[in-house]
């Protein structure tokens, strides 16, 4: 099992169990117990779960979505470093469309205001651009998904459907190398799997903490995406893997 591998099959366990002890996954994992040790203080490192005495826990979230007011803060230096970058993609006259994510969120809180056109599901998104005169904001509606402050449902799905953008930002649960981009919710997967559908260039905003991770809804193959940005806690075997697969990663 490559280390890669063994740390996916770690969180996975630890994310299916809620707990789980060194000396069993010493056994299933099939290496010794200060190697999974060390696995699992490097795992704890970049967000994918909790170390505890003997063992570690899920960090896994109870609720379908976390409340806006709670990811906004969870990781948000890098969350703002991801953005400022995001940001530097974007050109005068393009066309683009930010999901719900907290990251969007500072992308448009950055945003300078040069004359683009931006498509959203998200209410804090469009609040924010608004004081912004030349950006052009376009809102899906649909039915409102309060803890994430966004539009989901058949109306935002059907309204995405109606356009086309040069770019995506979005971000998302999980990201796995081998299942793909996912959410917990999914409402949410269905209106992300319309967006990465409908842009020419998608690009993800993903903090060090989501990869590894699969969570409960698919949305799209990490084949999907043309561009990572992420932060430095990425484990090197991961972004060698996503640069192996095509993909560029910018890390910050």
């Amino acid at each position: 099992m490559l280390v890669a591998e063994r740390y996916d099959y770690i969180v996975q366990l630890v994310t299916e169990r809620g707990s789980i002890r060194v000396s069993e996954l010493s056994e299933l994992c099939q290496v010794t117990e200060e190697t999974i040790r060390r696995d699992l203080d490097r795992l704890e490192q970049i967000g994918s779960l909790r170390r505890t005495h003997g063992g570690a826990v899920s960090v896994k979230e109870e609720q379908p979505e976390i409340p806006y007011s709670e990811r906004e803060i969870m990781y948000a230096d890098e969350k703002r470093r991801i953005a400022e970058q995001a940001i530097k993609l974007i050109q005068t006259k393009d066309r683009i469309l930010l999901d719900a994510s907290s990251t969007a969120w500072y992308m448009a809180a950055s945003m300078p205001d040069i004359p683009i056109t931006v498509l959203t599901n998200s209410i804090k998104v469009a609040l924010e651009l608004s004081h912004k005169e030349k950006i052009e904001v376009i809102s899906t509606g649909g039915i409102l998904a309060a803890r994430s402050l966004s539009y989901v449902g058949p109306l935002a799905e059907r309204s995405l459907d109606a356009y086309h953008v040069d770019k995506l930002f979005f971000s998302c649960k999980g990201v796995h190398l081998t299942r793909g981009i996912s959410e917990s919710n999914e409402l949410q997967a269905r209106i992300k799997y319309r967006m990465v559908g409908m842009a020419d260039e998608v690009v993800l905003l993903a903090d060090a903490s989501k990869f590894g991770v699969q969570s409960f809804t698919h949305v799209a193959d990490v084949t999907a995406i043309d561009h990572i940005i992420t932060d430095q806690r990425l484990l090197d075997i991961h972004q060698q893997q996503l640069k192996e697969n095509g993909m560029t990663v910018t890390i910050v």
